[in-house]
């Protein structure tokens, strides 16, 4: 039965893509670099930057870095609010932290940057802690989930209480490191199809109603 359910947040919490396409550009423009269309932009949103700099741009580590540092660039004062609140999850996090789930934010983006996006949407009250990556360089996602658990005191014994929640095959495969669940949401199609399914969640869900009836069947 869940009881702790970890949230991703770009492409679950909320829907980042204005924000996230428009700061690669910027980046990429900085650089001189070719920008790639939209649906290569589109596959950036959910893994680490610095993966999909090297896997989509062709850029060697350091120049990954530098990329990022300029994404950040815009990213931190203008593109982290061209961002809207997924259709119901601020009051679907809001009712599970009423009924007795411990929620909390586990995403690969800095710290730093989720800690004023769940405030501005409305997601804080409901969450025990956000975790997000350190300032220099993006965490995994298992590493995220680990730092998560460590925050709330959860053990070997918990994992089977524990749910993450996320919209691309890298949360389903960092919860699978971890050895934890994760249902994955197809809300705004950022996915493949049938890449979650493939990544082995143990349900696909398409809207917060969806998921709260996942929930509610599988948790306390």
């Amino acid at each position: 039965m869940y009881h702790y359910i970890f949230f991703d947040l770009d492409g679950t919490l909320t829907d980042s893509k204005e924000g996230i396409l428009n700061c690669l550009r910027y980046a990429l423009e900085k650089m001189g670099e070719p920008v790639p269309p939209e649906e290569t932009l589109i596959q950036f949103i959910g893994p680490p930057l610095q993966d999909s700099f090297m896997r989509f741009c062709g850029f060697d580590e350091d120049k990954a870095l530098r990329g990022i540092a300029l994404f950040r660039e815009r990213y931190a004062p203008i593109g982290k609010f061209e961002n809207a609140a997924a259709p119901g999850m601020p009051e679907l996090c809001r009712r599970l932290k009423a009924q007795g789930y411990v929620l909390a934010l586990a995403s690969s983006k800095p710290e730093e940057l989720c800690v004023p996006i769940c405030g501005k949407f409305g997601f804080t009250p409901s969450m025990e802690t956000i975790t997000g990556s350190p300032p220099l360089g993006d965490w995994s996602k298992a590493d995220v989930i680990r730092e998560t658990m460590r925050r709330l005191g959860l053990t070997e014994a918990d994992k089977p209480s524990i749910l993450m929640v996320g919209d691309r095959e890298f949360d389903v495969l960092g919860a699978k490191e971890c050895g934890i669940d994760c249902v994955g949401v197809e809300f705004f199609g950022y996915a493949g199809p049938g890449e979650l399914e493939k990544a082995g969640a143990v349900a696909v869900v398409r809207t917060a109603e969806e998921l709260e009836r996942f929930i509610q069947e599988h948790g306390i």
